[in-house]
């Protein structure tokens, strides 16, 4: 080897050991937290909220690596997250109550409202008799999804609207054929969420004036609706990236109702059989009736109001048969909110 060569290799195996050398000294780049998070159900208009934060970023900025999966309904998202085969998960926080009733060491808790006003409804048809009062449906067939979360609660609305149910008949239905049935007039109403129960009429050739949805927030019930939920082992050992994930889907909902086109475009990067025209309707419908609420205006989205949970609870006591072991702070969280200023929507 020449007197060139060696010095050449020398002055390669210094620079090497140079770099290796700073390599040691500059900090190691944390990697993102893995986050599992479970939709309550299918890719539709109303979860733009969850995409956008992922498409744009907003879950990355906090340091979090994001799956989102579809769900089987709001309350079968509930063991999903308290097994901890998800870490968070989006459901009814009223069937979550009657979740932690039965067992109040369960590992799961609500930490963010989203449906500040629930969707719960029945939603039936003037040409079979029904109208806006929750009376007209007394003596029809009403279809129920057992799972439904609207359904959950028909023990305290048919209380609240003083409804005499002795000659109702509830039909078992399933999900898939609940808006079907509907449609062809085997029953005449059907339980489910406005948003998508509506909509999925409509697209089943049920003119729009033909469509009457009786809302249960308007006719005695104030219940909160959906609710972001964590298992409590993934909270404790990552409190930070819980409240990441919050303030990321704060914005992610903000820039829903910005711009809901934009959001809908994300969910149908995910579902292209959707039709575009109508879950930017649906996601309209749950922005103004159960997301951006003039509470949500006025006070943040995410928090609660103490009172009206507690008063919730009672209800709850009628609709579920609540043995009272549940209490509001045991059920929601309010420690991984941001600011107030951070949860406006406008």
């Amino acid at each position: 080897m020449s007197v060139l060569t060696r010095r050449s290799f020398s002055l390669r195996s210094v620079a090497l050991a140079g770099a290796v050398t700073l390599a040691a000294l500059l900090p190691a780049q944390a990697a993102d937290t893995a986050v599992k998070f479970t939709l309550d159900w299918k890719f539709e208009g109303p979860s733009a909220g969850f995409f956008l934060a992922l498409d744009k970023g907003y879950f990355k900025e906090e340091g979090l690596d994001v799956t989102i999966d579809s769900g089987a309904g709001s309350r079968e998202s509930i063991p999903r997250v308290a097994t901890g085969t998800y870490d968070l998960g989006f459901g009814d926080i009223n069937a979550l109550a009657k979740f932690l009733d039965e067992d109040v060491a369960a590992k799961v808790k609500a930490v963010m409202v989203v449906y500040d006003q629930p969707p719960f409804a029945v939603i039936g048809r003037k040409s079979q008799g029904i109208t806006s009062d929750p009376k007209s449906l007394e003596g029809k067939t009403l279809g129920a999804p057992p799972p439904d979360a609207a359904f959950g609660q028909w023990a305290a609305f048919k209380d609240a609207a003083k409804i005499d149910d002795s000659a109702i008949k509830i039909e078992s239905v399933g999900f898939p054929v609940r808006e079907p049935m509907l449609a062809q007039g085997k029953v005449d109403a059907i339980f489910g969420f406005a948003f998508s129960s509506v909509l999925n009429l409509k697209a089943n050739g049920v003119p729009a004036d033909d469509i009457v949805p009786i809302m249960m927030s308007e006719n005695g019930l104030d219940l909160y609706g959906n609710a972001i939920m964590v298992n409590t082992d993934f909270a404790e050992a990552n409190p930070e990236a819980v409240k990441g994930f919050i303030k990321a889907l704060t914005k992610g909902f903000k820039a829903a109702i910005a711009d809901p086109a934009e959001g809908v475009a994300a969910v149908l990067k995910r579902n292209q059989i959707l039709d575009a025209d109508i879950e930017v309707e649906r996601l309209g419908m749950a922005n103004s009736m159960n997301i951006n609420t003039v509470h949500v205006q006025e006070n943040g989205m995410g928090d609660i109001d103490a009172d009206r949970m507690k008063a919730s609870l009672g209800q709850l006591a009628t609709s579920m048969g609540l043995k009272g072991n549940i209490t509001a702070e045991r059920l929601f969280d309010a420690q991984y909110l941001p600011a107030k200023e951070d949860r406006m929507l406008k």
